[in-house]
């Protein structure tokens, strides 16, 4: 009685989730933390077909391996036969299955024992499937659990085809930074304090990710390890293949001029110094800057360029902030909580000019906030909880930034 209560809480949790959110990619994200959930599991994934490649990426996953740039062949592993036959399966020891592929999540940082993996259909084709993997108490699934599974896979089925799913989930991202079981420690009193606890995590060129997380989660000691602004204790980091993972003062001193760009919550200026001999200053640092004048002009300030910071708003001073950033031309670029201090008008200023360096300039930005509205905007969604990467989320759609109200 008490798992069939469950089982109808968590039904109609996932009913509220497909009818009344907005956002189809949330409704189903949520939907499927409903299930990891209730399921008691260590990971699950929404996978969609491309109809084009006849490959399944994941559009939203959980659980500490970061899949995001998985592909699998429709009919290939238990995700691509599911899809491609339109049929449930349980996956008792994953093992000894002669159809598991270990290449998803076995390779990217969980052990896969045994799953769920049900059809997500729209009224005429199979275009994906739901997957949950591992419960954490080491027991195996029943058949009621399947079915709450599949129950959740045909409201999501109806859902789709009420608000719509154009599926386009583009070509294989270039991977630009990955970081492989990264832990981190701090001295803590007697003991050591671990903050990071296996992060694996692949950053793409030319994306948005969003980093959200509570306070105290690991999120910016995860950003300052890729920075170069901290050290990690255990894993490895690689940046366009190359371990960074321990440099030396030399390599770091050239690794964060040539790599890294800055955005902070703190605009960081020099007071005395002009916008542009901010931007200036910069550039003298690095082998084949932006024209500090070009750097300027991309963040909307050739107005200001002569203006001391003193005589600029906020928000101005942030976009001189970024110029100095992008005047670099870093591999990646890494925002702190930059519209924290910030109104909201001025924070839509800001992610504005984030937006078109991403969109129209090539740009690769990694963004920590507690504003979870700004995921919204970007390509993808990272939660980090208790050290650990808790979810990613794909946006097919991202908004404009003047689209954004909270």
């Amino acid at each position: 009685m008490a798992e069939e209560k469950r089982f109808a809480k968590a039904t109609w949790q996932i009913m509220e989730q497909l009818l009344e959110v907005d956002s189809l990619d949330d409704a189903l994200s949520g939907s499927l933390e409903i299930i990891v959930t209730t399921l008691n599991s260590e990971a699950g994934a929404i996978w969609l077909l491309d109809p084009k490649t006849d490959r399944l990426s994941p559009l939203y996953h959980t659980g500490s391996a970061d899949i995001s740039n998985i592909t699998v062949e429709n009919g290939q592993g238990i995700e691509g036969l599911v899809t491609k036959t339109g049929k449930s399966t349980m996956v008792t020891d994953a093992a000894v299955d002669a159809r598991f592929d270990g290449t998803v999540f076995d390779d990217n940082g969980l052990t896969t024992r045994t799953m769920i993996c049900v059809p997500l259909n729209n009224l005429h084709d199979v275009i994906g499937c739901v997957q949950i993997v591992n419960k954490k108490d080491g027991s195996l699934y029943d058949e009621e659990e399947l079915q709450l599974c599949e129950r959740m896979a045909v409201l999501a089925a109806i859902t789709i085809d009420e608000k719509g799913l154009a599926v386009d989930l583009g070509e294989k991202k270039e991977v630009l930074a990955v970081l492989k079981n990264v832990t981190k420690e701090f001295p803590s009193g007697d003991g050591m304090l671990k903050v990071l606890k296996g992060v694996n995590l692949e950053i793409y060129k030319n994306e948005f990710v969003v980093v959200l997380g509570e306070s105290g989660c690991g999120k910016s000691t995860m950003m300052n390890i890729v920075g170069g602004m901290d050290f990690l204790t255990d894993g490895t980091l690689t940046i366009e293949g190359r371990d960074f993972s321990h440099p030396t003062d030399a390599e770091l001193t050239k690794y964060r001029r040539e790599y890294i760009g800055f955005i902070f919550q703190a605009y960081n200026l020099m007071p005395n110094l002009t916008a542009l001999e901010n931007v200036q200053f910069i550039a003298e640092l690095v082998k084949d800057p932006m024209d500090p004048r070009e750097a300027i002009e991309k963040v909307g300030l050739s107005d200001r360029a002569n203006n001391y910071p003193g005589q600029m708003s906020g928000g101005q001073q942030q976009r001189v902030s970024i110029a100095r950033a992008i005047v670099k031309r870093p591999k990646l670029i890494l925002a702190d909580e930059p519209t924290a201090a910030l109104d909201y008008t001025t924070s839509i200023e800001v992610l504005s000019v984030v937006e078109d360096i991403v969109r129209q300039q090539g740009a690769t930005v990694m963004m920590v906030t507690h504003n979870s509205v700004i995921a919204r905007m970007a390509d993808r969604v990272v939660k980090v909880r208790g050290g650990r990467i808790a979810s990613i989320k794909r946006n097919l759609h991202p908004v404009h930034a003047k689209d954004l109200v909270w």
